[in-house]
């Protein structure tokens, strides 16, 4: 889900990696069971939330200005309503999408500030057309019936996670990777896809593929 753009900060005439803090002691969001009930969840809200600590910590950097669209929160609330569904725990859905957030915050902010060399952007291309490629094979499952193979998705997502893990190596911390492998392991479970691509969440599914459809329309996949 590509960031749109933002307001350049303060100018400088040499460049360095930015300097916000990706130690384990970062603490972007609040912790699971802070957060209210499932109707008071949002993640647009902690994207917002997200971007504004790690950007308060980036005075004097010339960066973009990050949020995520409506279309991808509106997507993010229906992966949250799935996990709480099919693990039957708030808190456990409620950190694997506080999770996504923070990763993809600072990998937008590593992307948009010119940390990735050559070969990295390389990386970040073949990420981001696994992740397409992952969306397109999902909206496909969804549209046309007797498709769906678990082991398909699955194996998409898993190398959207070791391409991403490749990326971020030298730019985030172990704890960011342990975020990054849980995010994809949880998605790629066979399990949950299984249910997802079941009677039981029809409704999901088609909210899902409605916004997988809309952000492939728009180029931000």
């Amino acid at each position: 889900m590509r960031p749109a753009s933002m307001t350049p900060a303060k100018d400088r005439t040499h460049t360095h990696r930015p300097s916000f803090p990706l130690s384990p002691s970062s603490s972007l969001l609040a912790e699971p069971g802070t957060l209210g009930t499932m109707e008071s969840f949002s993640s647009r809200s902690l994207a917002l939330q997200a971007e504004k600590k790690l950007l308060s910590k980036m005075a004097g950097r010339s960066v973009a200005h990050l949020f995520i669209d409506e279309t991808s929160s509106e997507v993010l609330d229906e992966l949250y309503r799935v996990s709480k569904e099919y693990t039957c725990s708030r808190a456990q859905a409620q950190r694997v999408i506080k999770d996504l957030i923070k990763v993809a915050v600072k990998v937008a902010v590593l992307h948009r500030s010119g940390s990735f060399g050559p070969g990295e952007l390389g990386l970040a291309a073949r990420f981001r057309q696994k992740l397409r490629q992952g969306a397109m094979t999902a909206l496909s499952f969804g549209e046309v019936a007797f498709t769906f193979e678990a082991a398909v998705l699955a194996g998409l997502l898993t190398e959207c996670r070791d391409v991403l893990l490749e990326l971020v190596q030298h730019h985030l911390t172990p704890k960011s990777h342990g975020r990054i492998r849980r995010v994809f392991d949880h998605f790629s479970d066979p399990g949950l896809l299984t249910a997802l691509y079941g009677p039981g969440f029809t409704q999901h599914l088609g909210k899902i593929c409605d916004g997988l459809r809309k952000l492939l329309d728009e180029g931000k996949l």
